[in-house]
């Protein structure tokens, strides 16, 4: 396991630890989302120098390598031409070329798989930021719908406790009030009528004699 995976696998398990404590996880993964840019920020940097050395390992090792061919070709004509003393000198530079080619051949590769780890790396970083960052809007709209949620309540249970009961409790006095009014009213009129009857009425009462003498006669 790499020292980037290493440094990876402590800082999520710490957030992931916090996170079960923290009354504002917002923050929290606000404040990892800031360090792992900064981390993302250094590591892409230190990508860019790995691929710049590598560019100039190659080099090294395909200019070491012209010049193993190209005294290998020296020697050939310096032999052919009877210059034996010559040709050995230019053998002498071309096995010190193509030892240096081997060399810079070696650290190339080193430097290749090196990119590789590191291109790796990069990519799970940027995958966990992404995840985070997920996280970080889905915590967000949780905490919206609860903080939502308890002013409905709030509201609903405001409504339902105080304002109702008193509306309906002045309803019932004011209905209450109008039946007593239409109650008395009611029996005063009925009242009256008795009163009325009982006394009398003197135009019926013409009537009613009236009445009874033509029956009589």
């Amino acid at each position: 396991m790499s020292l980037f995976r290493r440094m990876r696998d402590i800082t999520v398990a710490t957030l992931n630890e916090h996170l079960e404590r923290s009354e504002d996880p917002v923050r929290l993964i606000d404040q990892y989302l800031s360090a792992l840019r900064e981390q993302l920020q250094q590591s892409e940097k230190l990508y860019q120098q790995c691929v710049s050395h590598a560019a100039a390992l190659r080099q090294q090792y395909l200019t070491a390598l012209e010049t193993k061919e190209k005294r290998e070709h020296q020697a050939m004509l310096a032999l052919k031409a009877g210059e034996e003393h010559m040709a050995r000198i230019v053998l002498q530079e071309k096995l010190q070329a193509e030892e240096k080619s081997e060399q810079y051949h070696e650290l190339y590769e080193q430097a290749k798989q090196s990119i590789l780890d590191l291109d790796e790396e990069l990519q799970q970083m940027k995958a966990d930021y992404k995840e985070v960052a997920d996280k970080r809007s889905y915590y967000l709209a949780r905490m919206e719908s609860a903080r939502l949620q308890q002013r409905l309540h709030a509201r609903m249970s405001s409504v339902t406790q105080d304002a109702t009961p008193r509306m309906f409790g002045r309803l019932e006095e004011r209905v209450s009030d109008m039946e007593l009014h239409a109650r008395t009213l009611r029996d005063v009129r009925r009242m009256s009528r008795e009163s009325y009857y009982a006394a009398g009425n003197p135009a019926v009462d013409a009537e009613m004699e009236a009445l009874r003498k033509r029956l009589n006669s």
